[in-house]
């Protein structure tokens, strides 16, 4: 059993973080990064985020697991068919990566290889009904496994994306078929958070409140403008604009909502953004 899934069981309030492989081969920076975390139950490891193309987040999960620094490994539909999807889970389990992120993964277009030809040949309520397979022994093709894996599967939501019962209507899905925990799409709006909960509650899936470090006020609007599911209130972009110190300002933003997810949620997972040092501020009371 993980780490992370005998924490969240526990009740104990859970923080997890996140590094992304190099693009290259030079994983140096990355390693230091997560062996450099305080407090941190597990380490994401982003799968070619926001469509950059970047190292296998496979191999940096590896070397994680190695050092004694447990991974949850992120798995994008965009990049991989059926095939590739079940070798990259059975390769984690032969590697001892236990926890899994499944995501569907951001559009090629919106990434650094805008040409290349998405797959999504699954989507991520498919990709968790692979996961239970591939635990009962058997493949998409219902072939037998030599050996089945054993995962502790998470799945993506978005609480502040509209409309809200449609958001909910796959959320729900993703509990059905074998959503352990979920981690929340960047959340800045308390409200909004608690309004999730009061829904998600009774699915009996814990929930990692996604907060993401905001550098500056034209951060907070690209968010706005180019991610979605992902809502910067007005009253805090103003707040960032009219500070001389935007960052301490995006740091004490990620405390209070850091502060909100401990009255409502298991945890958090914490997008820092290369700023890691900042972690003890936003956990701090």
């Amino acid at each position: 059993m993980s780490h992370l899934s005998e924490q969240l069981a526990s009740g104990r309030f859970v923080v997890t973080a996140e590094v992304a492989p190099p693009k290259g081969i030079d994983l140096q920076e990355a390693l230091s990064c997560a062996e450099g975390f305080d407090g941190i139950t597990a380490v994401n490891v982003t799968d070619n985020q926001g469509a950059n193309m970047r190292m296998s987040p496979l191999a940096l999960a590896a070397l994680l697991v190695r050092r004694g620094i447990e991974p949850v490994l992120q798995l994008t539909c965009r990049d991989r068919n059926r095939m590739a999807l079940q070798s990259d889970l059975l390769g984690a389990a032969a590697l001892g990566v236990e926890n899994i992120l499944l995501l569907s993964g951001d559009h090629a277009r919106f990434g650094d290889h805008p040409a290349a030809r998405p797959v999504f040949d699954l989507d991520s309520v498919q990709l968790l009904q692979v996961v239970r397979g591939l635990e009962e022994g058997h493949d998409m093709a219902g072939r037998p496994l030599r050996g089945a894996p054993h995962f502790f599967a998470g799945a993506a939501v978005s609480p502040e994306a509209e409309p809200f019962e449609l958001m909910f209507q796959k959320c729900s899905k993703k509990a059905a078929v074998g959503a352990r925990f979920f981690q929340t799409q960047a959340v800045f709006d308390p409200h909004r958070l608690e309004r999730f909960m009061e829904a998600a509650r009774p699915l009996g899936v814990p929930v990692l409140a996604g907060i993401l470090l905001l550098k500056s006020a034209r951060m907070a609007r690209f968010l706005n403008e180019k991610i979605p599911g992902v809502r910067v209130p007005a009253h805090l972009v103003e707040r960032l604009e009219a500070s001389s110190h935007p960052l301490e300002e995006g740091v004490a933003i990620a405390r209070d909502m850091t502060a909100c997810a401990r009255t409502l949620c298991a945890g958090v997972h914490l997008m820092t953004l290369g700023m890691e040092e900042r972690i003890p501020e936003i956990l701090q009371g």
